[in-house]
C-alpha cells in the first residue's frame, strides 16, 4: 500500500462521507430498536376507539397512495420550473430574444406535460378503498 496517500485533496471529503453514512445507519438502527422496545403496546384499543361522534376506525395497512406520489412528483416538476424562471427573469435584458425564445419553448414543453397529466387524470384524487 505504498501508493495510498492521506494527503489527497479529497481524502477528508471521503472520510466525511463514510462517517455520514455510518452515523445515519447507526441512528436509524438505534431509533428502530429503541422505538420497538419502549413503544406502548397496551393503548391499541384506545387508539382505535371512536372519537366523539366519528366513524369507527378500520385497521388498514400503512400504505402510501400512489396518486399522492404522482401529485408530489408533479409538484416538484412545476416547482423546479419556477426555480429556472427566476434567474431568467433577472437576466432577461442580457439574454435578449434568444433567451426569450428558449423560455417560451421551456414553458410550452412544460405546458404540454401538464395538459397530458391533466387528461390522464393525474391531478384528480382517488381514495383507496
Amino acid at each position: 500500500m505504498s501508493h495510498m496517500s492521506f494527503e489527497h485533496p479529497y481524502f477528508g471529503a471521503f472520510v466525511m462521507l463514510i462517517l455520514g453514512f455510518g452515523i445515519f445507519w447507526l441512528t436509524v438502527k438505534l431509533s428502530s430498536i429503541v422505538g420497538a422496545k419502549f413503544a406502548n403496546q397496551r393503548d391499541e384499543k384506545l387508539k382505535s376507539s371512536v372519537y366523539e361522534c366519528g366513524p369507527e376506525s378500520v385497521k388498514q395497512p400503512n400504505r402510501i397512495n400512489s396518486y399522492f406520489y404522482l401529485v408530489a412528483v408533479l409538484f416538484i416538476l412545476f416547482d423546479v420550473e419556477i426555480i429556472f424562471m427566476f434567474p431568467w427573469a433577472v437576466n432577461f435584458k442580457i439574454l435578449g430574444i434568444f433567451g426569450f425564445i428558449e423560455m417560451v419553448m421551456f414553458i410550452v414543453l412544460l405546458s404540454i406535460g401538464f395538459i397530458y397529466a391533466w387528461h390522464k387524470g393525474a391531478l384528480e384524487w382517488h381514495s383507496i378503498k
